[in-house]
């Protein structure tokens, strides 16, 4: 398959729309199984180290949502202490857990097998997993779906709340789906001036 210029063109605008979603953005409408089903096979689609495909998600139910939110309000309230020199962290929403649609936990199967290209870079399945990731979050912006990355979580806690043995699996993420209010012409936080765009000349080392 040969690709042109116009996807190419489309392509580049979906990496460039892309944006971590949070509540305040999120509207109460529902995902269909067949989006869902989309979102989820593109991650099928993306490259593991030695064709291992190590991701596994959980669909997470009301129950066990609840559970992650409350964990989270007690982690971020922690995590003020870090930023207490910039007043803004104070009044950011960073998490869309109980207003977005679905929420998915993302897992990196461990290998009991050696795993080609693995030998010495033993994190590389971890990184196939967050290529998943990735490809999940485009495809839901092609959908004009919106999706959040929640990081503000010990994955200890999040394992016991899903009772996930830590010597199978590895958590990775936390992601909230739905649709949206707009998706932002700039990210939120260069919006909000939480920090400078860097440019590809301040990417490259000499």
């Amino acid at each position: 398959m040969k690709f042109n210029k116009k996807d190419l063109k489309t392509l580049t605008n979906i990496i460039a729309s892309r944006r971590d979603v949070r509540g305040n953005n999120f509207i109460n409408k529902k995902i269909s199984s067949k989006k869902l089903n989309t979102i989820l096979e593109s991650a099928l689609h993306a490259p593991s180290v030695g064709y291992s495909q190590p991701w596994r998600f959980i669909i997470v139910d009301e129950e066990k949502r609840s559970l992650v939110y409350k964990h989270f309000s007690k982690s971020y309230e922690k995590s003020k202490e870090k930023f207490k020199d910039r007043p803004l962290y104070n009044n950011l929403k960073l998490e869309g857990i109980k207003e977005s649609n679905i929420n998915i936990a993302v897992y990196y199967k461990k290998s009991s097998n050696n795993i080609l290209g693995q030998t010495y870079m033993k994190r590389t399945g971890e990184y196939s997993v967050v290529c998943a990731i990735l490809n999940m979050w485009l495809t839901a912006r092609a959908l004009n779906i919106g999706m959040g990355w929640v990081s503000i979580l010990k994955p200890k806690k999040i394992n016991k709340i899903f009772d996930i043995n830590k010597k199978d699996y590895k958590f990775i993420a936390y992601l909230c789906f739905g649709y949206t209010k707009e998706f932002y012409d700039e990210p939120e936080l260069k919006k909000l001036n939480w920090d400078k765009e860097k440019k590809l000349k301040d990417c490259i080392l000499n």
